[in-house]
């Protein structure tokens, strides 16, 4: 058994959630870079590349690289052979979160309630997945999401019936309803399967992957390619204003589900799509 200090989740999910607000994650620069070369339109390639300096500007200032900071998302794969000494992991991922939204002087966005809408102050609490998995090692990922985005996100509870087609329908329908809304070029993390709590976190653990990785399921794969196709041919363009790079990435993840449902959940996220991730 392993003993991991708790102190040490904290500051290390403070660390975290500083550097992902920062710091833009190099798949998504060099993808945004990459598009200012095949952007057709002229207005979405300059768009593309203020997008490109105001990532140089974050980085090499130590200042947010939006506004939105986010709410904090963390996902946290614990080792099976892993104890937590020091206190208890729920409130000391909470305190990294204070933390790191306090030193770093990033937005505090989060409400104590959806209606009373009374603000933290610190940002917490952060929305979090545990996992047990075999080993001895705690794996930590910071995905703070800004809510520009999240607000376009949607659920389909489809039938059995609808099938592909009907998914990727319903994917591209939510794009196009999103519009220029989340600040394209957006990507989009794709959940099927599961029920309804459950292809929701897969949507938005889909966002994790790289810009460019693909599902090693092959159908998986050919749909994320063909989907890529279609929403960047929709001519939303960078911020709305016209053109192809109106995504730049669909990750698709999958997980079995009952015979009688075909749930999706399509998370958007704006160009600042944004995770650390650290391996204790």
């Amino acid at each position: 058994m392993r003993e991991i200090n708790v102190e040490t989740v904290k500051n290390e999910i403070a660390r975290m959630c500083i550097e992902a607000n920062y710091d833009l994650n190099p798949d998504v620069y060099n993808a945004i870079e990459g598009a200012c070369a095949s952007e057709p339109s002229p207005i979405g390639r300059n768009i593309l590349s203020q997008l490109v300096k105001n990532a140089d500007i974050a980085k090499a200032s130590r200042k947010p690289i939006c506004q939105d900071t986010g709410m904090a998302v963390i996902f946290m794969e614990v080792g099976q052979d892993v104890h937590f000494v020091g206190g208890d992991i729920t409130e000391a991922v909470n305190e990294g979160v204070r933390k790191g939204y306090t030193e770093g002087y990033l937005r505090k966005s989060v409400v104590s309630d959806p209606i009373e809408r009374v603000n933290t102050k610190d940002n917490t609490p952060a929305v979090i997945h545990y996992n047990i998995v075999p080993g001895d090692k705690v794996k930590i990922d910071v995905a703070p999401k800004g809510f520009g985005s999240e607000n376009m996100s949607k659920v389909y509870m489809l039938k059995p019936s609808d099938g592909l087609e009907g998914v990727k329908d319903a994917v591209i329908d939510c794009i196009k309803k999103a519009g220029p809304n989340p600040c394209p070029p957006m990507v989009v993390g794709v959940g099927i399967g599961g029920n309804f709590e459950k292809v929701t976190e897969l949507a938005k653990r889909a966002l994790l992957r790289p810009i460019g990785s693909h599902s090693p399921i092959e159908y998986v794969k050919q749909t994320e390619e063909e989907l890529l196709e279609r929403a960047n041919a929709l001519g939303i363009g960078p911020q709305g204003l016209g053109g192809r790079t109106t995504v730049l990435g669909i990750n698709i993840e999958t997980y079995p589900t009952h015979i009688a449902g075909l749930p999706l959940a399509v998370n958007i996220s704006c160009h600042v799509t944004r995770h650390a991730s650290a391996i204790l």
